[in-house]
């Protein structure tokens, strides 16, 4: 569950730090005071979009961290499975929120905003105030479809996309294949002169880095053998004065002195060492110069030979290894082309076949969905029915697209009726905003029951409805809230007299500056709350004496 938020430098919002509870979390407060806020720090932690201007005037940096707990069992494996490992049972989600850039930190690591996000959804799931309006397009009817089914379409799912690339590729590779008979015979053509210039090459893998590895050093070996003939002519040919002979001369001098002093024995045989050093260093010297011996023959060779493979890369490939893996691609175009009538045939066998996959995969898929909405439907009604929906038919018809898609063969969609003797019709054309509100609660609960997705926040569940059905959405949401943690902004008494927990968001202003508060409500103080929702701005004993039995019956029916 979120166990923690921890806001601070955004919009009115100076540092707020507020501890959630586990059931349903209740938050009200008065319009403008910053609620939106507060849901969109929550959103930003997740990986919402930024922009500077949402910092508070003055601040340098914005800072959103959300602390998550209990996280153990499946969610546990997801989330090690994404190499995201708790700490104590803990996850720790924070964003940074710097002019025109943010950081992104899992437990204080810093991780790509897209990780954040696929971390984020496992966590938590957002019901915003517009997003029961995805209701509208039935594209997304089969979408909570596929959500709730799970485990029971993926596979089908899977093999149904990957069947319909394979019928794409080879279906394009057949239509790009077509081919007149003009068309062919310059093809082949073609294809015979490619492959004839390049094995007449006769080329070999990596030759064209060893042959630009020797060529720079051909260009380079004049100066590199001068420097090498002076420093030997140093060390050891000079006639006049070369190191070696010098050292012969003072090895020798040294002798007598070494038979004679224990100290000058030990000088001679450091010069003796340095002799033999000198030595192995002729030595060496002249086998490196002789690597840098090459006739002027030898460069021209080099020279036409990296000009040829050069020439080569320009017309198939940026290396040796590329210009002959095209070879290879061409070799297959010249044996089709050559044989082109059965090689088309074989096409169209492989391209029926791809098709013929396709519509199994497909078919099974569809039976799966159909299968898997039978449950889903009857939970939906299920659900609309504890929420006063009382004459209320729910379908889900299916049809089949006209053409072939990733996704399948189905075209399914809501069908809805809210009114006896009324014809069922599609949802986006049956059901009033605040209908759209409540289904879409209850979708969100059959799905998240699959998903066990462990908090659900509802920003203004409540809009559009009022009086029993205010009731019976407070009841859902309390059920909801006995098998995971919900966090509800709400402006309805009824809603916020079934919290575990009742938290006030409020605004403070003084000469200088406008902030955002927000606090958990004792027994007394959420009575009061409920009685400002209940009266407005002015609250008689009546209306007090409402909101403690409202609170009261509420208490009762948990």
């Amino acid at each position: 569950m979120l166990e923690n938020l921890h806001v601070k430098n955004l919009a009115l919002i100076d540092e707020i730090e507020v501890e959630f509870c586990p059931g349903l979390n209740i938050l009200t407060g008065e319009t403008g005071a910053g609620k939106s806020i507060l849901l969109g720090s929550v959103n930003l932690a997740l990986g919402g979009k930024y922009s500077a201007d949402l910092l508070r005037t003055g601040a340098k940096f914005g800072l959103v961290e959300l602390t998550f707990s209990g996280i153990e069992g499946a969610l546990l494996e997801q989330l090690e499975s994404m190499d995201v490992y708790p700490e104590d049972g803990r996850i720790v989600l924070s964003r940074k929120l710097l002019t025109g850039r943010s950081t992104s930190k899992i437990n204080g690591e810093t991780v790509s905003m897209g990780l954040l996000k696929d971390v984020a959804s496992l966590l938590i799931d957002i019901h915003g105030q517009h997003e029961h309006q995805s209701l509208l397009h039935k594209k997304n009817h089969l979408a909570f479809l596929d959500l709730y089914a799970g485990d029971a379409v993926k596979k089908w799912k899977e093999q149904t996309e990957t069947a319909y690339r394979e019928y794409q590729r080879l279906s394009k590779k057949l239509e790009e294949s077509r081919l007149d008979e003009q068309e062919q015979k310059r093809e082949l053509s073609l294809a015979q002169f490619e492959v004839g210039e390049i094995e007449e090459a006769g080329l070999s893998d990596g030759e064209d880095e060893e042959l630009e590895q020797t060529y720079r050093r051909m260009l380079d070996g004049k100066r590199i053998t001068e420097g090498i003939a002076e420093a030997y002519r140093y060390t050891s040919e000079d006639s006049s004065s070369n190191a070696s002979d010098l050292l012969s001369r003072a090895i020798r001098a040294l002798q007598d002195v070494a038979e004679c002093d224990g100290q000058g024995g030990q000088l001679y045989a450091q010069l003796s060492e340095i002799d033999d050093l000198l030595n192995d260093f002729n030595r060496e010297l002249s086998e490196y110069a002789k690597t840098f011996e090459f006739s002027d023959e030898e460069f021209y060779e080099t020279e036409s030979r990296l000009n040829e493979i050069n020439h080569l890369k320009s017309k198939y490939g940026n290396s040796v290894s590329e210009i002959l893996a095209y070879c290879e691609k061409r070799k297959q175009r010249l044996t089709e082309l050559e044989d082109y009538e059965q090689y088309m045939q074989e096409l169209f066998r492989e391209v029926k076949k791809a098709k013929e996959t396709y519509d199994s995969c497909a078919k099974k898929l569809s039976e799966a969905r159909k299968k898997a909405a039978v449950p889903f439907v009857e939970k939906i009604k299920k659900g609309l029915l504890d929420l006063n929906f009382l004459d209320t038919r729910f379908e889900m018809r299916f049809s089949e697209l006209k053409e072939r898609s990733a996704g399948g063969i189905d075209d399914a969609e809501f069908y809805l009726s809210t009114n006896p003797g009324e014809a069922l019709r599609p949802m986006g054309t049956a059901a009033s905003g605040g209908e759209l509100s409540r289904i879409m609660l209850v979708i969100k609960t059959v799905v998240a029951d699959k998903e066990d997705t462990p908090t659900l926040i509802f920003d203004e569940i409540d809009t559009g409805i009022s009086g029993i059905t205010a009731g019976k959405v407070a009841e859902k949401m309390h059920l909801i809230g006995e098998s995971r943690q919900v966090l509800c902004i709400t402006h309805l008494a009824q809603i916020a007299a079934m919290a575990d927990a009742h938290y006030a968001i409020e605004k403070a202003a003084n000469a200088s500056s406008t902030r955002t508060q927000i606090h958990i409500l004792e027994e007394e103080e959420s009575v009061q709350e409920l009685a400002r929702l209940l009266g407005g701005a002015k609250i008689t004993k009546n209306i007090l004496e409402s909101a403690r039995e409202m609170k009261e019956l509420a208490k009762r029916e948990i």
